[in-house]
């Protein structure tokens, strides 16, 4: 089934209040510098308003005035994400305000998060106001209003990757549903990080190289994306398999993150064994907690950097699959541990130049192709409920294909207590990945095409 997706209007959200004088300039942090120039998206879908006791009711245009009302007041807190990005040091704090769109879905929402739904995650890059790689780079900010036939809504952001990781996105969205809801406490951003993480000469590093490879970059591979849906049951069996490896002797048992990370990694790797190469995994961490003192969660910026695991394995055995799926997850919390507080502060002083010329380093071998790489990043930590803007928790939280290959984004499935993957490959290393039976023993995969 095609999306068929109309904009129907557009106007623009401008702050509530001016911004001050004092505040036009803001300054990117180093680690704003070496984020990717690529949207952030999020897509959270809404039932139809059944509730007839309800102020929203069923009527789409209640909710979506509510939802710019309370955007231009959370903007006056947000400042930087009314104005434009400049280049690679300022955003320009002009309060000339974000892109607000309202479509109309010739479709019901139950027909897009159906659990046998044909849908396609590219298909859902029409519910975002932005493309997310080679879009309006100045725009940091933009939002999209669907309505499906039924009555349900789907509410789509992009924010840029430039000024805010996932979690300064989450954070906004919670603060954007209290807002509505006319929360009067509503938790205001800190907005600290080029304070901390001061910029950089970037010469000679380009943010997007290596890491960020569409299907029209290196050359000419086509990316396909694909939905594999693991149940909650079948994620614990492979948890209590790779529980038993002497690895994780008298250790926490493997979560369910670290259990699918390995898994995939596995299945990936086999059906990518003819390159003849190791794929190193990484994850993104989150460094607010891990810095010292820690910071809020509600510090805006991107606060991030990725644990590399090296992978001490060799070719599969299949009698030794659960001792190495063990060990893989002892090296992965390994990597991550090694970002710790002594990290952070090394990386916000003379550390940090070590840092882009080991980045530069890892660019090079990418693009080579001397080094591979399958990056996990996931959204299963978002609770549904601090997404409530006053009419309930969304059906479901996700993201469309993304502009990256070798990537794999988890998120809690919409039905039961499994976890969706949505796993980004060339299309010859998809194509073998698709039919791994091992892999179709733990996971129901759900066609797509290419992202583009």
């Amino acid at each position: 089934m095609k999306l068929d997706i109309r904009v129907v209007s557009q106007e623009t959200i401008k702050p509530s209040s001016p911004t001050p004088n004092n505040l036009f300039n803001y300054n990117l942090s180093f680690l704003d510098q070496i984020s990717p120039p690529v949207y952030n998206p999020l897509i959270l879908f809404y039932p139809k308003q059944i509730n007839h006791d309800s102020k929203y009711d069923d009527n789409p245009s209640t909710i979506s005035n509510l939802l710019k009302q309370s955007l231009s007041k959370l903007l006056s807190h947000y400042y930087p994400l009314a104005g434009r990005i400049r280049d690679s040091l300022v955003a320009h704090c002009n309060d000339e305000g974000i892109p607000y769109l309202e479509a109309q879905v010739s479709c019901k929402i139950s027909d897009v998060l159906h659990e046998n739904s044909s849908s396609q995650p590219n298909e859902l890059l029409g519910l975002v106001p932005f493309q997310l790689h080679g879009g309006p780079h100045d725009l940091p900010l933009g939002v999209q209003f669907n309505v499906f036939q039924c009555g349900g809504i789907a509410l789509g952001l992009c924010m840029s990757h430039k000024l805010a990781d996932a979690s300064s996105t989450i954070s906004f969205v919670k603060a954007w549903a209290a807002m509505a809801k006319g929360q009067v406490d509503v938790q205001a951003p800190e907005f600290v990080s080029s304070k901390l993480f001061p910029p950089r000469d970037m010469s000679g590093f380009d943010p997007k190289t290596g890491i960020m490879t569409t299907s029209t970059e290196g050359g000419g591979h086509q990316v396909l994306v694909k939905r594999f849906v693991f149940r909650g049951a079948s994620i614990e069996a492979l948890r209590a398999k790779y529980g038993k490896s002497r690895s994780l002797e008298h250790k926490k048992p493997p979560s369910r993150i670290e259990t699918l990370s390995a898994f995939i990694w596995r299945r990936v790797m086999t059906a990518t064994s003819n390159r003849g190469r190791l794929l190193l995994l990484l994850h993104a961490v989150n460094l607010r907690t891990r810095m010292d003192p820690a910071l809020a969660e509600h510090s805006f910026g991107n606060y991030y950097r990725v644990a590399i695991t090296v992978p001490n394995v060799g070719e599969e055995e299949e009698e030794e699959e659960e001792e190495e799926g063990g060990c893989l997850i002892a090296e992965i919390r390994d990597a991550i541990s090694g970002i710790d507080k002594g990290f952070v502060k090394s990386l916000q002083g003379q550390g940090g130049d070590e840092h882009l010329d080991y980045l530069k380093q890892q660019s090079e071998g990418f693009v080579g192709g001397e080094v591979g790489f399958l990056s996990f990043t996931s959204l299963c930590w978002f609770d549904r409920y601090e997404a409530d803007f006053g009419w309930g928790k969304p059906l479901w939280v996700g993201t469309p294909s993304l502009s990256f290959k070798n990537l794999v984004v988890f998120m809690d499935s919409a039905h039961g207590d499994g976890i969706e993957a949505l796993v980004h490959l060339e299309e010859g290393d998809m194509g073998k990945l698709q039919c791994d039976e091992v892999l179709l023993q733990y996971a129901n995969v759900i066609p797509s095409s290419s992202s583009s």
